[in-house]
């Protein structure tokens, strides 16, 4: 049984109640009797079954429920018509717009807040009338309740309210203009700031108006010995800061400053802000620490960030504390929780400078998989030729070569000499491969001789390195290191040879490829098959149309993807390559079929494997006119796999509507 259960007779009840078909007759004095029980549950479960009873109207449930309102004595089974009577909408609206003019006032503020929960903008005008209520009580609830649901009219109403010699109708006026986002003229609230008692409600309007004049009101806040009040002000700093252009931000930041820097224990304050309960406090105390720029403040400002919904405003308050701000996080993040340590590494991207090398560096050894390469990252934008070597040695472990390549492009356009020097030590000390790529992208035409080098290198894994990437730094160098690795022995070889080609095309391509075609290896074969393609090496043609009945299912999707890609797909090739054992060419036949080769897609809605007749029904969906209408329905008729189904279901529904 579970914590919310109670007695097995209570869960009988409640069951009872939730089993009712609300479809049912004569079950509306059942669940008002539950609306009586003794236990909440079961009133809340007879409150949901009277939102749902299709008889009587709900006109009629709620001229019912009404009257429970009316039963003084019963607070539960009254509590719980109310939340029926506002589950009702529009239906409730009538009878409780009458129950306004009731001669108890008891009722009548019933009335009033319901009317608010219901929030329905109908129901405005009735609330203004009823602001003129003789019971005070009445009237507070009427002005609460015209912020849940009023506009315009209702905001211009209540602002005449502050003028009210009542405080509680000051403050209820305050109140519904904050709920309404409609904040008055400054003006009208500077002298509210006086009475104590309204001061909370005054700063949350006054966070609606984007001026520093109400920010310097704010500020005044902060300095209170009250918790309430500071926390108050800083809510409402957050709230005015989201509503402010950058220029108007400034003017925001200047004027928090200032009046921080007149409080003595502003750390103290702020660092206690950033640990309140209520996530508008902890928003507006991040508003805060940006403005002042304390950096001491770094890591409870990072650890904000077990709060999701700030996760935006924690980055952005970390990046306004500058380089001491990410000192400060390297030198804490053994002791960060997850979130925090998440947002500092995300956050050191832009707070990192020269002196970070060296902990972001212990930082890599320890830190998870998945913030390791927002480190790297990191060490490429510190400005320091030491970050050079540390990022090229991690171009030797795979899961981070990619942001290491990335993070030393980024190094270099600060510290290129030694950026460049430390991929020649790598290169020399035969390190890893990976580094010739970044050194021709980075060195430029100065790394052509070591590049002619390695190609010459007793070690294949050096010579297909600069093979590959000597075109980038100079085309007739790569054209010729890529015409000598053609014929060389070693398979990784020929193929960057190969792929070089294909990227540097040229009229000669296709006969510098045709031995590749042929070649004794099929990896090379398949790699000279894409370089055709991308080469448009079209007086190649003949031999991938051969191709495409190859064994090799992958050599021959290749071929056909090639001759798509040249544009020389006829329907001769594209018929002997759909009747290739392999799906995967089947289907890549599929996606180069258009006009005549439609017929060969309807052909293939009783292929044996199921996923090319999906990927039919797929390509007849998206391209087939009428005609093929009525073969797609006979094939969805006879077809059992759900996929496949639901493309030809898709497919006849595209279809039909052309």
């Amino acid at each position: 049984m579970s914590r919310q259960q109670g007695s097995p007779a209570e869960e009988a009840r409640y069951r009872a109640l939730q089993d009712l078909d609300p479809r049912g007759e004569n079950l509306l004095e059942v669940l008002i009797a539950g609306l009586h029980d003794e236990s909440w549950r079961v009133r809340h479960a007879a409150a949901d079954g009277l939102q749902r009873l299709s008889t009587p109207t709900p006109g009629e449930v709620a001229a019912r429920l009404v009257r429970v309102l009316g039963e003084r004595g019963e607070t539960g089974a009254r509590n719980a018509a109310a939340e029926a009577l506002s589950g009702l909408g529009l239906e409730a609206l009538g009878p409780l717009v009458t129950l306004l003019g009731h001669v108890d006032p008891d009722q009548r503020k019933f009335a009033a807040d319901i009317l608010g929960q219901l929030g329905r903008r109908e129901a405005e005008a009735s609330l203004v009338q009823a602001l003129s209520d003789v019971d005070l009580n009445v009237r507070v609830s009427v002005a609460e309740s015209l912020g849940r649901v009023g506009g315009e009219h209702a905001a211009r109403v209540l602002e005449r309210l502050l003028g009210d010699s009542e405080p509680l109708m000051r403050l209820s006026a305050l109140e519904g203009l904050a709920s309404l986002k409609q904040p008055p003229a400054l003006s009208l609230v500077e002298p509210l700031l006086n009475d104590a008692r309204l001061r909370r409600s005054v700063f949350r309007v006054l966070g609606l108006i984007p001026r520093a004049a109400a920010t310097e009101h704010l500020c005044v806040g902060l300095s209170s010995e009250a918790r309430s009040v500071r926390e108050a002000a800083l809510a409402a700093l957050g709230t005015q800061a989201a509503l402010m252009t950058s220029e108007l931000r400034g003017e925001q930041d200047a004027v928090i400053r200032e009046a921080l820097l007149r409080l003595p224990d502003a750390r103290a304050r702020l660092a206690r802000a950033l640990e309140a309960e209520d996530v508008a406090v902890r928003a507006g105390a991040l508003v805060a620490v940006a403005a002042s720029g304390d950096a001491s403040l770094a890591v409870p400002v990072a650890e904000v960030a077990r709060e999701d919904r700030l996760l935006r405003d924690v980055l952005s308050t970390l990046g306004r504390l500058g380089p001491e701000g990410g000192r400060v996080l390297l030198a804490a993040m053994a002791e960060l929780s997850a979130p925090a340590r998440a947002a500092a590494v995300e956050s050191l991207v832009d707070l990192v400078d020269p002196s970070s090398v060296t902990p972001l560096c212990a930082l890599l050894e320890w830190a998870e998989d998945d913030l390791r390469g927002v480190v790297v990252r990191a060490l490429g934008r510190t400005r320091s030729a030491e970050a050079a070597s540390p990022l090229v040695d991690l171009l030797r472990d795979s899961v981070t070569a990619g942001a290491a390549t990335r993070a030393l492009g980024v190094l270099a356009g600060s510290c290129r000499s030694a950026v460049v020097a430390a991929l020649q030590d790598a290169v020399e000390r035969r390190a890893t491969p990976a580094s010739v790529a970044v050194l021709a992208r980075v060195g430029g035409r100065p790394a052509l001789p070591l590049l002619r080098r390695l190609a010459r290198d007793e070690d294949p894994r050096w010579r297909a390195a600069a093979v590959d990437v000597a075109g980038e730094v100079d085309g007739g160098v790569g054209r010729e290191l890529a015409r000598a690795a053609l014929a060389d022995e070693a398979v990784p070889v020929r193929a960057a040879g190969v792929r070089a080609m294909g990227r540097l095309g040229g009229s000669d391509a296709g006969a510098l490829l045709r031995p590749a075609l042929q070649d004794e290896d099929v990896f090379v074969r398949r790699v000279a098959v894409e370089a055709v393609g991308e080469s448009g090496a079209s007086d190649r043609a003949a031999d991938l149309e051969a191709l495409v009945r190859h064994p090799d299912g992958a050599l021959a999707r290749a071929s056909v993807r090639a001759l798509s890609r040249l544009g020389l797909m006829g329907m001769r090739v594209l018929r002997e390559a759909s009747e290739h054992p392999d799906p995967e060419v089947v289907k890549a036949v599929l996606s180069a079929v258009s006009g005549e080769g439609l017929a060969l897609a309807v052909s293939l809605l009783e292929h044996p494997h199921w996923d090319v007749r999906a990927a039919a029904a797929r390509v007849l969906g998206e391209s087939g006119g009428p005609e093929c209408l009525e073969p797609v329905r006979r094939a969805l008729e006879a077809e059992t796999d759900v996929l496949p189904r639901q493309a030809l279901a898709d497919a006849v529904a595209r279809v039909s509507r052309r």
